[in-house]
């Protein structure tokens, strides 16, 4: 423990579960099996809402707990930015799904997370739900289920939705919920409320090193036209996240705050288990950088084909001093790097990472 109250990294932080192995196993080859019935599109967020450029500007005079890693100078990178919503099927829009915005950082210099990472770039996935399933364990039963929703047609998922909304509000849910149960993760994951992708909050929802110390990872609207977004709802049209997108930076700028919640103790703040809402009382988010999205054609041919064909995103692409912790990210590496090799096997595409802006489309 710190000084500062905040938890240092150390690798003891992480605990391998047992039979972790076997499950990281199970997941990928239902990966294999979906990545066949879907046709070789993206495992997870394969439906896009919109592809833009911004920048990411590094707040100056942050307190030496925050002056980590790519944070430690207080300077501006060229970003990516794609908005899209969760699981490897392009539904219609009114199949009320998790919303995700994944951030590349472009040009961010050190040493990786992975020695097979010749990048310079850092990828941010968030997700508009603060936690997740707690653990690789867990989460295979919501794997399992993307090989027979297929099967459902978008009248029974949306039913399905309604009831999890409902099921998750209820007293008796909530304490079950508390105690990480595959079933009612699942119906909370099932049961997004729908609103406007671009007023949402969004979250890395696990735990990655944040230098000296741990941290979870938001991005907080702060414009004031998106602001006004915020629990609007936006599920009455088969496209209508992607039209709301379009329109809206078609004549706006938008601008998110970076924020870090830091681990201050492993009971309160734990990192294996994906599922425990960090406590903002204990640890409080704070402030790290300002993303500012200008004005833009926020889905051309071109971006649209450079995303499907080129662009991919990894927790696992980034710095060792931002290097992915626990359960779930442990998976996300196989996870992402199998989902990644399949799709781009499929169209025949090579994966190429961006080493300048001036490469994604206009």
């Amino acid at each position: 423990m710190s000084n500062d109250g905040y938890l240092r990294y150390a690798p003891s932080v992480e605990q391998m579960q047992p039979n972790e192995a076997e499950t990281v196993e199970k997941v990928v080859a239902s990966i294999e099996r979906t990545s066949k019935i879907n046709q070789g599109i993206r495992q997870q967020h394969a439906k896009a809402h919109g592809f833009l450029r911004g920048e990411l500007t590094v707040h100056g005079n942050l307190p030496d707990h925050l002056r980590q890693g790519m944070f430690e100078p207080a300077r501006s990178y060229p970003i990516i930015v794609r908005y899209s919503t969760a699981f490897g099927e392009l539904r219609s829009d009114q199949v009320r799904r998790p919303r995700g915005m994944a951030i590349k950082v472009l040009g961010v210099s050190g040493p990786r997370a992975l020695p097979e990472d010749s990048s310079t770039n850092q990828d941010f996935l968030l997700v508009n739900h603060k936690s997740y399933f707690s653990d690789a364990a867990t989460y295979l039963s919501l794997q399992r289920s993307f090989e027979w929703q297929p099967l459902f047609p978008d009248f029974a998922l949306k039913g399905i939705g309604a009831l999890s909304r409902g099921l998750v509000k209820s007293p008796t849910a909530k304490r079950i919920l508390a105690n990480d149960n595959p079933f009612l993760m699942t119906a909370k994951v099932l049961g997004d409320l729908g609103n406007n992708i671009l007023g949402e909050t969004f979250w890395s929802q696990a735990a990655l090193r944040f230098g000296d110390y741990v941290a979870r990872i938001s991005a907080i609207p702060i414009s004031e036209s998106l602001v006004r977004l915020s629990g609007q709802p936006c599920h009455d049209d088969d496209d209508g996240l992607l039209k709301s997108v379009v329109e809206y930076f078609s004549k706006n700028a938008a601008e998110y705050e970076l924020r870090a919640q830091l681990c201050t103790d492993l009971k309160h703040t734990p990192i294996e288990d994906a599922s425990v809402d960090w406590p903002e009382d204990i640890s409080p988010p704070q402030p790290l950088a300002r993303i500012t999205i200008p004005p833009q054609q926020a889905d051309t041919q071109a971006r649209r084909k450079y995303a499907d064909d080129v662009l991919s995103f990894s927790p696992w692409r980034c710095l060792a001093d931002h290097r992915p912790l626990g359960s779930l990210m442990r998976l996300r590496k196989e996870a992402y790097k199998t989902s990644s090799a399949l799709r781009h096997h499929d169209d025949k595409k090579s994966m190429v990472e961006p080493r300048n802006i001036s490469e994604f489309p206009d």
